[in-house]
């Protein structure tokens, strides 16, 4: 059997019903292909299940990519505002929670629910639940054979997402096809994952649960949010951010104390000499981190027997704690991929493989990389949006 189609398009997650339903109320006739038995299975669990769908601050430089630029015309061209304005229209109750985020007051099955109804204005056939068997091309047509039809269109549009949790059916489909086309895969690795620590920073194991307000760095890059002690490492937002920029064997930058000055236990011990250190740290941080790391620096007593050298140096290592962690959590845990099909080959306009015609890659099969945060969903929207204004 076969069947012909003006666009088919493999992945069923947030660019790939993005990018379906506006190609198909544009007047295309498009297949959207999913191995799952149901579309946007990462969208559902995304922001705890309440979908963190886009980022009011969004803008290329919060994006890692082998080109920096790439990010823009996309972006540019459907923005947070856009996508705003389409969840509006469906009478979705959202929230900004902090730093520019965006969620359902509800549930993210409202995102998913109003892109199949999209998807439905713009009579896109859906293939759930069966495996792709073959992709090929020839003649000008792309040939995808799923369930043991063979489907054939002049555009095929990769949008099958990275190997970022797997238990979720992720794989690296879109990076095999991509090379079978000729096309770069930048070196993928996890991103927005929790780090591993060694053995001998198991101090640490000690304060799993307890989380602090601090200022993360590696190299550059710096991040002001929560951290988390895990029973195997470091977590939450602080931590999941620098993740993605952070390279093997290299340590990371804790600041404890971001909003105190380099001065202030010199200050405390002028004003309070009577009272014990662990109890002048443990009012700026907590008393279980404010124990772990006095044990870790070695220093206690009244302050006004310590001297100022002594609170200097210990200032100094709180507001800048060395970590180096032994790896991360893996793909298991990660929230996407840092890397991918290389934007070098792609046309920052259309999405569409400069050197092979009809062939488009979209989302997170792309090496762009969003922050924490709606980032990685807004760039999915845009690319989705661009590639359907060319296919």
């Amino acid at each position: 059997m076969m069947a012909d189609w003006d666009a088919i398009i493999l992945g069923a997650g947030a660019a790939g019903m993005m990018c379906a339903a506006v190609a198909g109320q544009r007047g295309r006739r498009v297949l959207l292909v999913d191995h799952a038995d149901q579309p946007g299975k990462k969208i559902l669990i995304s922001g705890g299940g309440r979908c963190n769908f886009t980022n009011i601050d969004t803008a290329a430089d919060r994006y890692l990519s082998a080109n920096p630029h790439f990010a823009k015309s996309a972006l540019g061209r459907y923005g947070a505002q856009d996508f705003i304005a389409l969840v509006d229209s469906y009478g979705i109750a959202w929230h900004e929670k902090t730093l520019g985020q965006l969620f359902c007051d509800g549930s993210a099955k409202q995102i998913v629910a109003m892109l199949e109804e999209e998807c439905a204005k713009g009579g896109v056939t859906l293939a759930l639940g069966q495996p792709i068997a073959d992709v090929a091309h020839g003649d000008g047509l792309y040939r995808v054979t799923v369930g043991g039809v063979e489907h054939r269109a002049p555009a095929l549009v990769l949008a099958t997402g990275g190997p970022s949790i797997p238990k979720m059916g992720a794989t690296g489909f879109a990076y095999d096809v991509a090379r079978q086309f000729g096309l770069s895969i930048i070196q993928p690795r996890p991103a927005l994952v929790p780090f591993t620590l060694g053995a001998d920073e198991a101090l640490f194991q000690a304060l799993s649960g307890v989380s602090a307000d601090v200022m993360v760095r590696w190299n550059k890059v710096r991040f002001r949010e929560a951290a988390l002690f895990t029973h195997r490492g470091l977590s939450g937002p602080a931590m999941l951010q620098i993740s993605s920029y952070w390279q093997h064997r290299t340590p990371i930058h804790v600041d404890f104390l971001p909003d105190h000055g380099a001065d202030w236990l010199i200050e405390a011990k002028r004003e309070r000499p009577r009272a014990s250190l662990r109890k002048i740290v443990a009012q700026a941080l907590t008393e279980r981190l404010a124990d772990a790391l006095l044990e870790r620096a070695g220093v206690q007593g009244e302050m006004g027997n310590l001297s100022d050298k002594a609170l200097r140096q210990l200032g100094a290592r709180l507001h800048d704690w060395p970590f180096a962690p032994t790896g991360t959590e893996g793909y298991a845990k990660a929230e996407v991929t840092v890397g991918g099909i290389a934007t070098a080959g792609l046309s920052s306009r259309t999405m569409e493989a400069s050197k092979v015609p009809g062939l488009y890659a979209i989302g997170e099969a792309v090496d762009v990389t969003g922050w924490l945060g709606g980032y990685n969903f807004q760039w999915a929207w845009a690319s989705g949006w661009a590639a359907a204004q060319a296919v």
